[in-house]
């Protein structure tokens, strides 16, 4: 008995992609975004490092740890030690203050509040993003100073053996670093919350309402179902949120006096920030004096990065609770 043998099929041709032009442009006008954010970046980046170590040179101080500002002197010594641990100080309390807040707010509007008291709490959250730093500047030198008072020397009395809540001059007003904490977790609270909110939002509904269907209550609905989904998000909003408390300037300046002594009383009126230190010492400032204020500014472009740095490190760790994987 004979086989015939079939003669082997030839594979189908794939269909020629056609690009249509105006996918062209589109793409073309993405790259040159991309490419024109990135030579945005080194511009700024070559710009400050050049009159950084220009300034930087002439200097007779440690920049690093020197705690006095006087580049107009002969010979100039400056230094950033009180200026980075102002911001960095005033920038944990913040985000200690904030983010909890913050994540607890956009929870109350996606989970608890019903729908109209959660779009109108969403609406006023909305409304302070949009109030200029001035106006919180202001507002915290004219309302929040003098009524953070009581609180300064409440702490005082009960947790001074902390010695980060010592008050060494009780009667000194509260322009402190403490009330500018407060002033920036008021600050980046809505962005911190919109971004948030939107990020629980994306949490698929089918997750939430197997695990209701399971028995789970709904705070273990939230913290297995809906934290872990949104953990990369808010950490994202918690970072930006960072970013403008890093750099805010008008609000610090209003409220707390600068001041070239670095103290661990996080009550007293001392200290500054980078922001702070540039704003009120710029317009004085002769062509050697303004190279020191971007040495500094080239810092906190530096803390900047790093900080979003290791934001993108934490995030890409935890790519398990990406929206993409759920």
């Amino acid at each position: 008995m004979t086989t015939v043998e079939t003669p082997p099929t030839a594979p189908p041709r794939k269909a020629a992609t056609v690009t249509r032009p105006g996918d062209r442009i589109f793409s073309g006008l993405s790259r040159g975004a991309g490419i024109l954010l990135l030579v945005v970046m080194a511009a700024i980046a070559v710009f400050l490092t050049v009159r950084a170590v220009s300034a930087i040179s002439k200097d007779h101080g440690n920049f690093l740890t020197t705690f006095e500002w006087t580049p107009s002197l002969n010979p100039p010594v400056f230094g950033i030690a009180v200026l980075a641990y102002g911001t960095v100080v005033s920038s944990i309390i913040a985000m200690l203050i904030a983010v909890p807040i913050s994540l607890g707010i956009a929870l109350f509007i996606t989970h608890y509040a019903p729908r109209r008291l959660g779009g109108i709490i969403a609406y006023v959250i909305d409304l302070l993003a949009a109030v200029p730093s001035i106006v919180y500047g202001l507002w915290g030198a004219l309302f929040l100073v003098p009524h953070l008072k009581g609180l300064n020397l409440w702490l005082d009395d009960y947790l001074s053996w902390t010695v980060i809540f010592h008050k060494s001059d009780p009667n000194s007003a509260a322009r402190s670093l403490l009330t500018v904490g407060i002033l920036l977790a008021i600050m980046i609270l809505p962005i911190i919350t919109n971004v948030s909110r939107e990020v629980i939002n994306q949490v698929p509904k089918m997750h939430q309402e197997a695990a209701l269907a399971l028995g789970a209550t709904r705070w273990e609905v939230i913290r297995l179902s809906v934290l872990p989904f949104a953990r990369s998000g808010v950490i994202s909003a918690s970072m930006l949120g960072l970013g403008r408390a890093l750099g805010e300037t008008m609000a610090v300046a209003t409220v707390l006096s600068a001041s070239p002594v670095l103290s661990a009383h996080i009550l007293d009126p001392v200290g500054g920030t980078f922001s702070q230190n540039i704003v009120a010492k710029f317009g004085e400032a002769d062509e050697f004096g303004r190279d020191a204020l971007i040495a500094s500014g080239l810092v906190l472009f530096v803390i900047t990065l790093l900080v979003n740095g290791a934001a993108r490190l934490i995030i890409a760790r935890r790519k398990e609770y990406s929206g993409a994987n759920a």
